[in-house]
């Protein structure tokens, strides 16, 4: 699959995009915990499209990489 980074979607930009599965992957850094209302509202708004969102932390890619490429797998296999 062939994901491109910071690609705008509607009025938002997302930070990796598969268009293949309409597959979006959020990396969310430590300012993102004042901001999980706006995150919400965000990937309610980009579902609502079509696209399915998954979102991770910065300390889950940093140090749960395995973790992080199965559940994308798995969530492209579901498409």
């Amino acid at each position: 699959m062939k994901f491109r980074r910071q690609v705008p979607l509607g009025h938002y930009i997302v930070d990796f995009y598969c268009a293949d599965v309409r597959l979006i992957i959020e990396v969310d850094g430590g300012g993102h915990i004042d901001q999980e209302s706006h995150d919400a509202v965000r990937s309610e708004w980009l579902e609502s499209k079509g696209y399915h969102v998954i979102r991770f932390t910065n300390d889950e890619v940093s140090n749960q990489m395995d973790s992080v490429i199965e559940v994308i797998r798995d969530a492209i296999l579901k498409k």
